[in-house]
């Protein structure tokens, strides 16, 4: 079988018992259009290594545009997308922006994901 071959059943026969815990565990459409959105965030590579370096310590954009090797624009950018999705968050110290992650949850995500492709 070739690799993007996928395996479908020999005869037709659904299973209501399972579709009946399905359906009623199924979440509402708007939630999972939001958590659809949410995985986009993550489907850029600029964004995923902010948030390394956001792993390690809360940053300045200076901080950030050096450590990626980026301009702080191109930074600030990709840091606006990730802040709407609460994925991180900023504070103002004098003249300097911090950043760091909005919380652990982040992590998590992050961490599963890269567990799962190591597999």
């Amino acid at each position: 079988m070739a690799v993007n071959d996928v395996e479908c059943c020999d005869t037709y026969c659904v299973h209501a018992d399972k579709l009946k815990v399905v359906n009623e565990n199924m979440p509402e459409e708007d939630e999972m259009y939001d958590l659809a959105e949410l995985f986009k965030i993550f489907g850029d590579s600029t964004r995923i290594r902010i948030l390394f370096v956001l792993f390690e310590s809360e940053v300045c954009v200076c901080d950030l545009a050096e450590a990626l090797n980026m301009n702080q624009s191109a930074v600030s950018h990709q840091l606006r997308i990730l802040k709407q999705a609460k994925l991180v968050t900023g504070r103002r110290e004098g003249k300097s922006v911090f950043y760091s992650l909005a919380d652990d949850h982040v992590r998590t995500i992050i961490a599963a994901g890269r567990e799962h492709i190591e597999e």
